[in-house]
C-alpha cells in the first residue's frame, strides 16, 4: 500500500479523508505472525482490543505533534506504544515520520525535577486542548487520563518478568490468606 503525506488540518480541523488515512495506517510489517499491535498488548498486559484502541490514539499523537505548532506530550499508555513503535526502526524512520507524517518525530526522555515535570504538565494540558480542536471531540479518558493522574508519581510500578514471577494483587492475597484460614479452621473443627 502506497503511503502518502498527511495533510495538515484546515482551519484547525483534521480532514476527514486525511482522519481515515492515519487510521488506516497500519504500524510495523503487516505479513508477520506477531504484529505490533498483538506485541503492544502482549508487552503491557493488555486486550487486543484496548491495544487496538491506543495504537489509534497513538497515530493521532503524532499528527498532533507534527501539525499542532506546539510541543505535545503523550498519555502514559500512548507513550507505551510510541516506545515500541521506535523499535520498528524501518517503520518508524522509513514509512512513517517521512512518508506518513512528513517530518521527523523524535521521542526524548525527561530530564527529572519540579520544573521539568511543571513543563510537561502544562505540554499535557494543551495537548489535550489541541486534541479536542483538531479531532472535535475530548481524547477519551480511559486512554488519556487528566492531568494529575498522568502525572501521578507511582513509585512501586515496575516491569516484572512473567515468566520467572507470580503477580498477584495485595487485595486478592489477602482475601485467599482469609479464605485459606477459613477453611484451616472449618478443617481443625473436624478433626
Amino acid at each position: 500500500m502506497e503511503v502518502e503525506i498527511l495533510d495538515a488540518p484546515v482551519d484547525g480541523i483534521i480532514p476527514v479523508g486525511t482522519h481515515r488515512q492515519l487510521l488506516d495506517y497500519h504500524l510495523g510489517p503487516v505479513d508477520i505472525e506477531l504484529t505490533f499491535n498483538q506485541r503492544l498488548a502482549h508487552e503491557n498486559g493488555w486486550s487486543h482490543g484496548y491495544a487496538d484502541y491506543v495504537v489509534e490514539e497513538y497515530k493521532r499523537f503524532a499528527y498532533l505533534c507534527t501539525h499542532g505548532n506546539q510541543v505535545c506530550t503523550p498519555s502514559k499508555d500512548v507513550d507505551q506504544a510510541w516506545h515500541l513503535h521506535l523499535t520498528y526502526t524501518s517503520d518508524y524512520w522509513n514509512r512513517f515520520c517521512p512518508k506518513l507524517l512528513g517530518k521527523d518525530l523524535h521521542h526524548g526522555p525527561t530530564i527529572g525535577g519540579m520544573e521539568d515535570e511543571m513543563k510537561y504538565r502544562q505540554h499535557y494540558i494543551e495537548t489535550l486542548q489541541l486534541y479536542e480542536s483538531v479531532f472535535g471531540r475530548k481524547p477519551p479518558s480511559d486512554i488519556w487520563k487528566d492531568v494529575d493522574t498522568r502525572f501521578s508519581h507511582d513509585s512501586n510500578a515496575q516491569w516484572v518478568d512473567l515468566a520467572s514471577n507470580i503477580v498477584i494483587s495485595k487485595s486478592r492475597l489477602i482475601l485467599k490468606i482469609i479464605a485459606a484460614a477459613i477453611i484451616g479452621v472449618l478443617l481443625g473443627q473436624f478433626l
